[in-house]
């Protein structure tokens, strides 16, 4: 079976050669009339659930984590960073020990994971910049805690979200940086000093950008504007038309530039799942025909209801660049943070490409996605006369 397409980033055409849902060779080719896409599998450093699977309740176990990435790879997401909220110790304890024995059962679950995002409980305790976090878990950062999680996930810990205005919080950074783990600010109330001394002690990432955050804020100095400001920090986008409204969305790429940018999807186990009342992280949330999960009863965000795909397609439409502009922000910057771009993108090894195919209608800005293929493996295609072009 053979298909064809053109790579996203340099638009050249391309032949890929299949037997028994493997890929046997890729090839350049001198021309193809297929209006197919090739790109790298997307990647999302910030999941919370997906389609009804939720990595938050106590309950949660392994076969719920390999059914959710594998749920993901039928939207093209093909690498993620599973993500914990604020929690006890004890249920904390349970999602990592779930997440590994997943990677332990599935190696392609394990392909797939590319570490494990703790988003808290070491944030601020404020209504808003604590967002959708259980207030009665928040504390400040514990170096011997951690440690205990980062053994329970056998080092997998990649990414931590935390409050640079905690106790504590600038040397709990330092030991995270000299053990490897991405620093990211978010769910804060930090002072403009607060963040200059975390990006000082190498902070790097800003987690959702202008979300966790008070409704109404001081119009200058904030800190979100500091954030912004600071050249060494990336930044997470929820893309949704909720999260940022689309000039903002605009703003902030170009202030920030497409190279600092990352999307993520913050996706709860409600991405995919019909409107109603549900629970996340303990909590009651409600998720409308707009696909807008918040706090009942309140103005507040409670994660978001899309796959990252959709934040592809909305960065093309809210910000005005490319699609091969969007599709890094969600491919190359990521994998870039994480320092695995070389090992997740790379089209020269066929037996361990890590693909999508898609169409894309460039008046709607709408991905049709065909096939997702792991390790050279196709975990997921559309019916095949629609991707080969054939009976």
């Amino acid at each position: 079976m053979k298909l064809s397409g053109h790579t996203i980033f340099d638009n050249k055409p391309v032949q890929i050669t299949l037997a028994n849902d493997s890929v046997q060779s890729i090839s350049e080719i001198s021309f193809t009339d297929s209006s197919t896409w090739i790109a790298p599998a997307l990647v999302d450093v910030q999941v919370n659930g997906f389609a009804g699977y939720d990595l938050n309740v106590a309950t949660v176990t392994a076969a719920d984590v390999c059914a959710m990435v594998r749920a993901l790879w039928r939207v093209g997401t093909g690498f993620l960073c599973p993500t914990v909220v604020t929690a006890s110790f004890e249920n904390i304890s349970n999602f990592l020990h779930a997440v590994i024995e997943a990677c332990d059962k599935d190696p392609m679950v394990a392909h797939s994971i590319l570490g494990i995002h703790l988003e808290g409980p070491y944030i601020s305790a404020e209504d808003g910049p604590r967002g959708a976090h259980p207030l009665e878990h928040v504390r400040d950062p514990n170096w011997d805690e951690f440690q205990q999680w980062q053994d329970i996930a056998e080092g997998m810990i990649r990414i931590v979200t935390l409050a640079p205005e905690k106790k504590g919080a600038m040397p709990f950074i330092e030991k995270l940086v000299a053990s490897g783990v991405v620093v990211a600010l978010g769910h804060t109330d930090a002072s403009a000093e607060d963040i200059r001394e975390a990006v000082r002690v190498d902070a790097k990432l800003s987690t959702h950008l202008g979300n966790g955050a008070h409704a109404l804020i001081r119009r200058h100095p904030n800190y979100i504007w500091e954030q912004l400001a600071a050249d060494e920090l990336h930044a997470s986008l929820i893309v949704d038309g909720h999260h940022l409204p689309p000039a903002v969305v605009k703003s902030m790429m170009r202030a920030k530039t497409l190279d600092r940018c990352i999307l993520i999807s913050d996706a709860t186990a409600l991405a995919g799942m019909p409107p109603g009342n549900y629970q996340f992280a303990g909590q009651p949330v409600e998720l409308d025909a707009d696909r807008c999960v918040r706090l009942a009863g309140t103005e507040y965000l409670a994660g978001s209801a899309i796959e990252l795909a959709r934040g592809v397609e909305n960065s093309v439409k809210f910000a005005g660049i490319s699609l091969a502009e969007a599709v890094s922000l969600a491919t190359l910057q990521p994998a870039s943070l994480l320092g695995l771009e070389e090992d997740m993108l790379n089209m020269n090894e066929n037996s361990q490409v890590n693909l999508i195919l898609f169409e894309w209608n460039d008046a709607t800005c709408e991905i049709d996605l065909m096939a997702t293929i792991l390790k050279g493996q196709v975990v997921y295609q559309k019916e095949v006369r629609t991707i080969y072009g054939r009976d």
